[in-house]
């Protein structure tokens, strides 16, 4: 009898943040990503110089959990958000943890998009959502293997979720998704009206 198994897992985690840590209230992080966004000249600048559609803190601020508690409330939930993925991923840290690495706000207007990018240097990667209107675009994940699929035919569209190409994950305000650094992953254009509001972050091994 044959036999098929499933090999080389890839693992998206996704959780509400507030599973763990002090707790966070969405609209008080919202108005505090907006209060940023407008204070950060240096931010709004690079932005502009990039050809970036809204606003990211990426390249102007990295003490965010310094200067403002309620960035220092999510850390402290992501530290244990990540730690359960680790230990699920079964991860041999030895005597090294799973460190913060950078934390950035990303405000995405209607008709913006990030595209298609992984997260060099980093271990484990992810975002938390604060605003997702109606018609705000979801995360785009990429079968890792893609570049090397070659002459392979095409999926079905009604293939099983676990043999799609492209996965479409649409988390709802309040939750984080975590996955490995290495993994492609993208912001489709963003239909909503109103603009769309994440934080996402980095951790590597120390």
């Amino acid at each position: 009898m044959a036999q098929i198994e499933s090999l080389f897992v890839t693992r998206l985690y996704q959780a509400p943040l507030n599973e763990h840590g002090p707790g966070v209230d969405p609209a008080e992080l919202a108005a505090s990503c907006y209060s940023i966004a407008e204070d950060d000249e240096a931010g709004q600048d690079w932005c502009e110089e990039n050809g970036y559609p809204g606003y990211t803190s990426y390249a102007s601020l990295t003490d965010l959990p310094w200067r403002f508690p309620i960035f220092a409330d999510i850390v402290a939930a992501l530290d244990a958000h990540v730690a359960a993925f680790a230990d699920d991923l079964a991860f041999d840290l030895g005597d090294g943890t799973l460190v913060l690495e950078d934390l950035w706000i990303n405000i995405l207007p209607e008709g913006g998009t990030h595209s298609s990018h992984i997260h060099p240097h980093s271990v484990i990667s992810g975002t938390t959502y604060v605003q997702m209107p109606e018609g705000a675009s979801a995360l785009k994940l990429e079968d890792p293997r893609s570049a090397r699929m070659m002459a392979a035919p095409t999926r079905r569209k009604d293939a099983r979720r676990d043999l799609q190409p492209f996965i479409y994950v649409k988390p709802a305000v309040g939750d984080v998704l975590l996955w490995e650094s290495w993994l492609r992953h993208e912001v489709p254009m963003n239909m909503a009206e109103e603009e769309r509001i994440s934080v996402s972050f980095n951790y590597k091994w120390v």
